[in-house]
């Protein structure tokens, strides 16, 4: 549980990288707020570090993600980035593995590990089918499939790896929530995806880059709620 909210499908993941910073983010951060309330839809906001307490505290409804962790225990480590400090900045998850901050299976499975013992929730990268499924032998709360060259491009992945993606990881650890972006850039994107089957997709240059911030965060959280209530009729 967090701020009252149980964290469960449909979802969708926001992270506005360097493209925003300050009050940019923080704006972005409020339209998410009143999305995810607004349409029942539980958000992840990835923030940088240095923006991930302005969020968590101007907001109520989002869970807010640190972009990257180091496995490393208190003490000696500068320039890594302590797992407990992120926490105690106000993130309740952190993403491990984007394709921007690749890490080697070894590292992941102990930066896992290490969210785990702290009680951070976990949501990493897989770009391809056989990683994802190497991955969730480390059983993270969530695996986010989506190819490399997708991200960014507006393309979306083809719906026959989402099927066999979620089919794959869920043979595994049926526990793990898979999420499906790469190249979402609008609220039919979103739909598509979602009601292929996907438990959530997120978005961060279609979001971003569109000329009205907010109003696709509202187009693209309202679509989300559309097709997982079509889908589950």
């Amino acid at each position: 549980m967090y701020r009252g909210l149980d964290f469960k499908p449909p979802f969708f993941e926001i992270g506005p990288k360097s493209y925003l910073y300050g009050k940019q983010v923080l704006d972005l951060a409020k339209a998410a707020d009143i999305a995810a309330k607004k349409y029942d839809v539980n958000i992840i906001f990835t923030a940088s570090y240095a923006d991930i307490r302005m969020v968590a505290e101007a907001t109520e409804n989002l869970f807010v993600f640190a972009p990257h962790m180091d496995p490393l225990p208190i003490g000696r480590g500068l320039a890594d980035v302590l797992p407990e400090s992120i926490k105690a900045a106000g993130a309740v998850g952190v993403m491990l593995n984007h394709c921007e901050k690749p890490i080697s299976l070894s590292v992941l499975r102990q930066t896992i590990k290490r969210a785990d013992e702290i009680g951070l929730l976990s949501i990493v990268c897989a770009d391809s089918i056989a990683e994802a499924k190497a991955i969730a032998l480390f059983e993270p709360n969530i695996i986010v499939v989506e190819p490399t060259e997708l991200i960014g491009t507006g393309k979306t992945s083809d719906l026959d790896l989402v099927l066999a993606s979620i089919k794959a990881v869920k043979s595994i650890n049926s526990e793990i929530l898979v999420l499906h972006a790469a190249g979402i850039s609008s609220g039919k994107d979103v739909y598509k995806v979602i009601f292929a089957g996907a438990e959530a997709t997120g978005s961060s240059s279609g979001v971003v880059k569109a000329p009205d911030s907010a109003a696709m965060v509202d187009e693209m959280i309202h679509a989300v709620r559309e097709a997982w209530d079509a889908r589950n009729k």
